[in-house]
């Protein structure tokens, strides 16, 4: 039977505003070696991330039919909500962000490091993006305040699978 993975103890964090963003064919893990990394505490709902292309579509008049193919590939946005925390650093990091028009570096850090090796990592997630959004929601009266804190991812996410460490 497949294994399942929870999102239940997963970590996000944000780095310091960059100026560039590497181009995609050109990023990996060791961009993001010398960041140093916030925690952004009171994680309630992870958003979605990966790429989507672009649909192309042209009208042929002589085949009576439309010819499509794949354009730029979008990461997507990803909409979190967090647990507001007025003291947090990382949440205080997220909305500074949100006032800048600079991209950040976000590490996703999922826990699933395999349970036997010598020294087991989990699976990571990096990618930068802008925050657009830091908004306060409510709810109903059984309801914890939150921060909407939405990223638009503007890179490609690279992944470091998990390992053993053997």
């Amino acid at each position: 039977m497949a294994q399942l993975y929870p999102v239940a103890g997963a970590k996000i964090f944000i780095g310091p505003a960059v100026t560039t963003v590497p181009d995609d064919a050109d990023i990996d893990a060791a961009d993001f070696a010398a960041v140093v990394w916030t925690e952004i505490k009171g994680w309630q709902t992870m958003g979605s991330i990966g790429d989507n292309a672009t649909l192309i579509t042209e009208a042929i008049i002589s085949s009576a039919r439309d010819i499509k193919a794949k354009g730029t590939r979008n990461a997507g946005s990803m909409q979190n909500n967090f647990i507001i925390m007025p003291t947090d650093p990382g949440q205080i990091a997220l909305i500074a962000a949100e006032n800048s028009p600079h991209n950040f570096p976000f590490k996703i850090e999922f826990d699933d490091a395999p349970p036997t090796g010598t020294a087991p990592t989990p699976t990571l997630k990096y990618f930068y993006g802008i925050v657009m959004s830091s908004q306060e929601q409510g709810g109903g009266a059984n309801t914890a305040r939150l921060i909407s804190g939405n990223v638009e991812i503007n890179s490609a996410i690279v992944t470091v699978a998990a390992d053993t460490g053997d």
